[in-house]
């Protein structure tokens, strides 16, 4: 079932948002991509959870709302750059934000967003507070992996 504009509104709009569970990035030893998916409850209901993707080796972050059965329908992505439909360059540091028909292809510079891909936990609060997401638990420090000298 595809996501009309008003159930946009209503789940960015909701400010009942929560994780409650703490939250912990997961990866393996063969990687440095880190991720997390929690769940996200609302009074009202939307289904929706958050997914979290980080790599220090590459120098990206990302955030993004899912709303199941439409996907990715909001999202912070930091250190991957990104160009509109309309060819406009909007950045390494940028929002997307979903619009009929064509998903979140849309992105715009935010000014709410002042830390860097490299502090995920700060990046985070600022994340929640912007998107209207309270999170109750705590979130872990992503474990970095080291590389072996040879």
């Amino acid at each position: 079932m595809p996501l009309i504009q008003q159930e946009y509104d209503a789940i960015i709009d909701d400010d009942t948002k929560v994780i409650a569970e703490n939250i912990v990035w997961e990866g393996d030893s063969n990687s440095s991509t880190r991720k997390f998916r929690a769940e996200v409850d609302s009074a009202e209901g939307h289904p929706i959870f958050v997914d979290g993707w980080y790599n220090p080796s590459s120098g990206k972050l990302s955030f993004s709302i899912i709303r199941r059965s439409a996907g990715r329908i909001y999202g912070l992505d930091l250190g991957a750059d990104h160009h509109n439909p309309n060819c406009e360059f909007v950045g390494e540091k940028h929002k997307n934000y979903w619009v009929p028909g064509s998903g979140t292809k849309w992105a715009y510079v935010p000014e709410d967003i002042t830390e860097t891909w490299g502090r995920p936990l700060e990046v985070w609060h600022q994340f929640c507070a912007e998107a209207k997401l309270t999170h109750s638990g705590t979130m872990s420090q992503p474990a970095v992996q080291r590389s072996m000298m040879l």
